[in-house]
């Protein structure tokens, strides 16, 4: 074999390491940019999941924030239209406080797994109590009626308060028997106290309806409990009478 035909050989080893080098580099290559497709793909589905979710998110927090106002509003001119309220001293619905960061500590809390902080009252909630409340504080005469087993004790708590105040006008009446200063005055007090017994028990049973219970004391439970009232401060009159 001569000097040529070895180079030659050469010449064509060296181009058949080239041709499979570059070979080699066209299917890396191709394989990168597969790869890199397929991720940029993913990241690019990722995004528009992510900007859905958002405009989702977005939507529902508006239509949110539109009923709380809208709640808010309701019960702000109900609350100006309750007995006892002044309408110029309450004013307008206040505006809320402005806090910029929320819509985005929002999104974060909701695309993260990690642990949060115990989330507030959400303003439902708030808006529920406050119109509660207020039902409970400024609109008595849409309370509930009384329940049924207290009908029973109405009587009872009549006759009771009728005795205790039959009682001090008993008192009353014998201290302003005496000689004392003002003896006439003080017996006077007493045959009042004595005519107001038999109902002082009304509003008394009309504050523990109300206070405890929630609820208004209707047309029968004041008849009930002046039943009591009268039947206690009649069987007083009888025995102080009697006494006399």
């Amino acid at each position: 074999m001569t000097t040529r035909d070895r180079d030659y050989q050469l010449m064509m080893t060296a181009l058949a390491d080239v041709a499979r080098r570059r070979d080699t580099e066209l299917e890396n290559a191709e394989q990168a940019y597969q790869t890199s497709a397929a991720q940029a793909a993913g990241e690019l589905a990722r995004a528009e999941g992510d900007a859905v979710a958002a405009d989702r998110w977005a939507g529902a927090a508006a239509a949110q924030v539109l009923d709380v106002d809208r709640e808010a509003g309701r019960l702000w001119d109900q609350l100006r239209r309750a007995p006892g309220m002044r309408v110029r001293a309450l004013g307008e619905v206040p505006e809320p406080a402005a806090v910029e960061a929320l819509p985005r500590v929002a999104l974060e809390r909701s695309g993260s797994t990690a642990m949060a902080p115990a989330p507030r009252q959400s303003a439902r909630t708030l808006l529920a109590r406050a119109a509660e409340r207020i039902d409970v504080t400024v609109r008595p005469a849409e309370r509930r009626a009384l329940p049924r087993w207290v009908l029973p004790l109405l009587p009872v708590v009549g006759a009771l308060v009728a005795a205790l105040t039959g009682l001090v006008a008993a008192g009353l009446v014998t201290v302003g028997s005496s000689t004392l200063p003002g003896a006439a005055v003080i017996r006077g007090l007493g045959w009042l106290a004595f005519l107001i017994a038999p109902s002082a028990g009304v509003p008394v049973g009309a504050l523990f309806a109300h206070r405890r219970l929630h609820a208004r004391l209707d047309i029968g439970g004041i008849g009930l409990t002046l039943l009591g009232g009268m039947v206690a401060a009649t069987l007083l009159s009888v025995t102080f009478a009697s006494t006399r």
